[in-house]
C-alpha cells in the first residue's frame, strides 16, 4: 500500500491539473496555450502538473461577473417591458 499511495496522489493531481486546464478560459492562462500546458501535464505528470499550478493558472484577482439567473434579474429584459 504506501508504494502505491504515491502513484495514486500523482494521478489525482494530473487529473485535477487536466480538469482545470480544460475549465479555464482560454484568455487568461498564463505563460502558454492551453493545449501546450495539456501536453506538458501528459508527458511530464509530476512536472507539467506542478508547473500548471504555479505559473499556468489563471490569477483569480477578480470574480467572474454575475448572470441574470432568471429574466427577471436582468434590468435590461424590464426595461424592454
Amino acid at each position: 500500500m504506501p508504494r502505491i499511495l504515491p502513484v495514486v496522489l500523482l494521478a489525482l493531481l494530473v487529473i485535477y491539473c487536466l480538469i482545470e486546464v480544460a475549465q479555464a478560459d482560454p484568455d487568461r492562462v498564463r505563460a502558454l496555450p492551453r493545449w501546450l500546458w495539456v501536453a506538458l501535464i501528459i508527458l511530464l505528470p509530476g512536472l507539467g502538473a506542478i508547473a500548471w499550478l504555479v505559473a499556468g493558472r489563471p490569477l483569480r484577482t477578480q470574480p467572474p461577473p454575475k448572470r441574470p439567473r432568471a429574466p427577471d434579474d436582468d434590468p435590461d429584459f424590464l426595461r424592454g417591458l
